[in-house]
């Protein structure tokens, strides 16, 4: 059933057109990835379908009693609000029922005195709640939130950082009632986790999606359908990301074939034109109209692409060393006794749940941050280039121009020749008019490309690039994974986007619990596997030891004569092998269940998510269980 259609839509913004004559139609199961250099249009674009935004010609038809859930770029917000406020906050008459009842119960919990009054109104929304049928919504909610990592509801908005709004506006997206969501960069200031999970729940959404992420390993899970934004128009490709990069290659030949073609039926009709026929006949008229049209037809245009050609500075034999470094921010470690020396050529790219140290250990080696103890060390032939989240040393009172003049009037490249600074700003897509720009004026796009151009001046050889694909389009990415494969330096990344990783690391740094830097050879996928290898051999090893199926009348083996330090079992503790014995292998049996009912569950995100939560609890119970079997085991 046909969703959304847009009929000939076209957009301009002053003297720029975004594009022109944009058609096509959105079905109610389609998953639709919207990709595009910056300054296409892609979130103008969004902004029209969902109805924020008005088109300057065709139009945009929605399905009758359709709903469209949208999460923008830049979500607004009520800094009074809690979290919990922002996220049921809703036109939808459940959805108010849900918050007021949620924050209901928050006053109870902390109403000291007479509170009879709030456990009447507690029993008055329950009702209705049954009524509505509501509590599926609301474990749907919790579960988005606490998946996002938005665990304190009554944290108010205004103290949230800006990773933690957009995840708080992700979920109010996800939670409310919708036949259809359009996402812009959902997976910006999510770690890899949550990336996974809302891939996952996406796939089981049952009603359309359009999305714009710079993720390409999620578009190409996730995508059934891609739209291009040319500069000009739209174009369509059907299934994900890899099919639409085959499909654009056989179109990039097959213009390459008639471009061809055109040169060289037009120099053949010059050569009959050369030979002076005469125009006497109206067969030799045409024939001469053809020729003319096909020397003044417009070629193919080329396609343009950020140029990166920047060398980087001798590197010596040191370079930088962490001696026993340890930081916390309160009570919240985020790093203990880190030791590391940072080899030539190493390609670092560094992982973990927000919050748990990773920009804090850049931020280390940049010396913006002391460490509490330890000391790192920084060899006198470093020149570091800080690629910062934050874009920290961005000035938008300045011009373009201007600010790249700051660092150098002329940029010295691989090749050893100079280019100017309005030159290079060219090869990075700023016009020689865009130039004279403020800084204010650009889009999120344009500033981080900005910002990633003026910390490659300098010929850094060190480089450290915090969340790079946060703002990034596609095409200024993949130059930019072309760059540092052949870069000559050490690269240390921080990056939730696996694709990427995968692209562009050689080792794995994953923070992990009680400021734990665990250290992995290879890039992000020989990560996962490598994860994935030892779980298997864990669990393998813990099936060998414990029975498969409950034993009530298994005799006991005969034990082997006790050594003379050998302790043997109490009888408590006989007992409790015993009752181990029988939790094991019920657990084992509930697990093959609740295999076999998610296989069923289908699309049924409330019973995935149910029955994904209950084997969670039953795995790590069962964890528990076969330590201690195997503790007591060892006396028998």
């Amino acid at each position: 059933m046909v969703l959304l259609t847009v009929e000939g839509i076209g957009k301009t913004y002053g003297l720029k057109r975004l594009f022109a004559d944009v058609s096509f139609g959105i079905d109610d199961r389609d998953k639709i990835g919207i990709i595009g250099a910056n300054g296409s249009g892609k979130s103008t674009l969004m902004k029209i379908l969902a109805g924020v935004e008005t088109t300057d010609t065709g139009k945009v038809m929605v399905s009758r009693d359709k709903r469209i859930a949208y999460l923008p770029q830049d979500s607004p917000y009520d800094p009074e609000d809690t979290v919990l406020e922002a996220v049921l906050k809703s036109s939808d008459k459940v959805m108010g029922l849900i918050c007021e009842y949620e924050l209901a119960l928050t006053e109870l919990e902390h109403q000291q005195g007479d509170n009879s009054a709030i456990i009447d109104k507690v029993t008055r929304l329950t009702h209705e709640l049954d009524v509505s049928g509501a509590w599926d919504l609301e474990s749907n909610a919790k579960a988005v939130l606490s998946k996002l990592g938005l665990e304190d509801l009554t944290a108010k908005m205004g103290n949230l950082s800006g990773g933690q709004r957009k995840r708080v506006a992700l979920a109010h997206a996800l939670v409310v009632p919708s036949d259809a969501l359009i996402l812009d960069e959902p997976t910006n200031h999510l770690d890899a986790d949550s990336v996974e999970w809302l891939e996952n729940y996406i796939k089981r959404y049952s009603g359309a999606v359009i999305l714009i992420t710079h993720d390409r390993y999620f578009l190409d899970r996730v995508a059934n359908r891609m739209i291009e934004l040319d500069g000009k128009t739209a174009l369509t490709y059907s299934g994900g990301y890899a099919s639409y990069l085959v499909q654009k290659a056989e179109e990039e030949e097959q213009a390459v074939r008639d471009e061809r073609k055109r040169n060289a039926l037009a120099k053949q009709e010059l050569e009959w034109m050369r030979t002076g026929a005469k125009a006497r006949t109206t067969k030799q008229k045409a024939r001469m109209q053809r020729a003319e049209a096909l020397v003044h037809a417009p070629g193919r245009e080329k396609k343009q692409e950020v140029e990166i050609g920047f060398g980087a500075d001798r590197l010596g034999d040191k370079i930088i060393e962490f001696y026993d470094v340890s930081k916390s921010y309160g009570s919240k470690l985020l790093l203990q006794s880190f030791d590391y020396m940072l080899e030539k050529g190493d390609r670092i790219g560094i992982i973990g749940p927000n919050g748990s140290g990773k920009t804090t250990l850049l931020e280390m080696i940049a010396g913006r941050v002391k460490p509490d103890s330890g000391r790192i060390e920084i060899g006198q032939t470093v020149k570091i280039g800080y690629y910062d989240q934050e874009s920290r040393d961005l000035d938008e009172s300045k011009r373009v121009i201007e600010y790249v003049k700051e660092v150098a009037e002329h940029i010295k490249l691989k090749d050893g020749t100079l280019v100017s600074a309005g030159k290079m700003l060219e090869r990075f897509l700023f016009s020689s008019s865009a130039q004279y720009n403020y800084i204010q004026t650009l889009s999120g796009g344009e500033r981080r490309r900005l910002y990633l151009l003026r910390q490659l001046i300098g010929s850094p050889n060190v480089l450290l690039l915090d969340e790079p694909t946060n703002d990034l389009d596609i095409p200024t990415l993949r130059v930019l994974e072309d760059y540092l494969d052949s870069f000559p330096g050490c690269l240390v990344v921080v990056s939730h986007d696996r694709y990427f990783l995968d692209r562009t690391v050689e080792h794995i740094f994953a923070f992990e619990e009680n400021g734990l830097v665990r250290r992995y050879p290879g890039n992000y996928s020989v990560y996962l596997e490598m994860k994935a290898s030892v779980a298997a051999e864990l669990k393998s090893q813990s099936q060998k030891k414990a029975p498969a199926q409950p034993q009530p009348q298994l005799q006991p083996k005969p034990a082997p004569a006790p050594s003379p330090n050998q302790r043997k079992l109490s009888g408590k503790e006989k007992r409790e092998l015993e009752q181990l014995e029988k939790a094991i292998a019920e657990a084992e049996s509930r697990q093959a269940e609740i295999s076999r009912e998610l296989h069923s569950s289908g699309s049924d995100f409330q019973a995935v998510q149910r029955l994904g939560d209950e084997l969670h609890k039953i795995q790590a119970q069962l964890d528990r269980d076969m330590a201690r079997w195997s503790e007591l085991a060892e006396f028998i």
